[in-house]
């Protein structure tokens, strides 16, 4: 199974999500999104404290898995366990070492809380393949990463480090599984009413966007483009894109 969850604590009332495609560097395909929604869907319907989403072998995730993808509908389908992701009334921790790109920083920012390596990779490579992420996902950058590194991550592809991301605020603890493990379990004792207000009227504070005509229309022109049929190409063939704009 390319996910699978272990539950400990009192009550199994903690919940630790390990991606399992060490292969892939964990990347995302259409039955790893679907069996991580399932065990998001039912990591709710349970009396959880405390959710940790981490990757096996080394890395979180590398984002998707381009052998897949072919078209939006798969970022729509991401989209839709993001949502569920942040929809949680308990707090969710991303545990990050190693690569943590593209859809991999969609995941990380979309929980709670990061506890991250400093050598943890946090970036959004669209612009190298053409594609965009969505306004929802901006907007998670820029609150988490600061409005200047967010337009270095989204419009030069640049790549941070886990000790710069602490640095920026983006990441919580620095540290790995274990760290994120003693949190969890600090975080389980708490009032767990409480913490669902409190995160209620955080999330409320950074509601998604309205949906944007232009931002829309921006959306589906990059992902129906040429040049996001030579982003793939070249990614599946290993040689360096030439972009046209159309």
């Amino acid at each position: 199974m390319p996910t699978h969850v272990d539950t400990y604590g009192p009550n199994d009332a903690i919940s630790v999500i390990t991606l399992d495609r060490p292969e892939r560097r964990n990347a995302l395909d259409h039955d790893t999104l679907s069996e991580l929604l399932e065990i998001i869907k039912a990591a709710k319907a349970r009396p959880t404290r405390a959710l940790i989403l981490t990757g096996a072998g080394g890395h979180f995730c590398a984002g998707a898995d381009l052998t897949g993808v072919e078209d939006a509908k798969f970022a729509t389908y991401l989209q839709h366990v993001l949502d569920h992701l942040r929809s949680t009334t308990f707090p969710t921790i991303a545990a990050v070492e190693g690569a943590a790109l593209g859809a991999g920083t969609q995941l990380a920012v979309a929980c709670d809380l990061r506890v991250a390596t400093p050598d943890a990779l946090f970036g959004i490579p669209a612009a190298k393949l053409g594609l965009m992420v969505n306004h929802w996902t901006v907007q998670r950058v820029e609150l988490l990463f600061g409005h200047s590194s967010a337009r270095a991550i989204l419009l030069a592809a640049e790549v941070i480090k886990g000790d710069r991301a602490f640095e920026l605020g983006a990441v919580n603890r620095q540290g790995s599984l274990p760290e994120a493990k003693s949190w969890a379990e600090q975080i389980a004792e708490l009032a767990p009413l409480t913490i669902a207000g409190h995160k209620l009227m955080l999330d409320k504070l950074n509601e998604p966007p309205e949906t944007d005509s232009d931002v829309g229309a921006a959306f589906n022109r990059a992902w129906s483009s040429k040049d996001f049929a030579e982003g793939l190409d070249a990614f599946r063939n290993r040689r360096p894109p030439k972009f046209e704009g159309h």
